[in-house]
């Protein structure tokens, strides 16, 4: 993978789906891609609904993933998604200003994101999806010993069983 440095080293990109209610991650995946541009926040949505057997209602989605053709799927399928809108190249545009191309859902999104509400919605995902990413950091995973894409989803896995754990007794008491 492409380094901040220029360099290309192996390297993983590990990626969380957090319930913002508990705290408990319910959806993880490693690639082997330096940036989340391209990477489908759908795939992750039908992980959770797998495991949980339930949509969730609202999905706080990290920019990288804010493609349009993600917030289309996603709203299709009856979520309310967040993420963050890219500033307009035309000064003569808000962010809420519908673009060419753009599905309704996709403006529906734009609008969203422009309100207060929409925003103070968002700023839930820096206090789950970061804390969560932390919360596993702090557990160890800094750094992967161990090379594949399968051994390091199994070391992620182990992690996040952790960190779960950790999560449910901290709810039970």
């Amino acid at each position: 993978m492409r380094r901040a440095d220029g360099g290309y080293r192996p390297a993983y990109n590990v990626q969380l789906a957090t319930d913002a209610g508990s705290g408990v991650i319910v959806g993880a995946a490693v690639l082997n891609e330096g940036s989340d541009k391209g990477v489908q926040a759908g795939t992750m949505e039908d992980q959770v609904a797998g495991r949980c057997g339930v949509h969730p209602q609202d999905y706080l989605i990290d920019g990288g993933f804010a493609e349009l053709d993600t917030i289309s799927t996603l709203t299709k399928r009856g979520l309310t998604a967040y993420a963050p809108v890219r500033e307009p190249k035309s000064a003569s545009k808000t962010l809420s200003s519908p673009r060419d191309g753009d599905s309704p859902e996709v403006t529906a999104w734009r609008r969203r994101m422009e309100t207060e509400e929409g925003k103070s919605i968002y700023k839930l995902r820096a206090a789950t999806a970061e804390w969560a990413n932390a919360q596993i950091r702090g557990h160890g995973l800094r750094s992967f010993t161990v090379r594949g894409l399968g051994k390091a989803l199994s070391v992620v896995l182990l992690v996040v069983i952790a960190h779960n754990l950790s999560r449910w007794i901290a709810l039970s008491t």
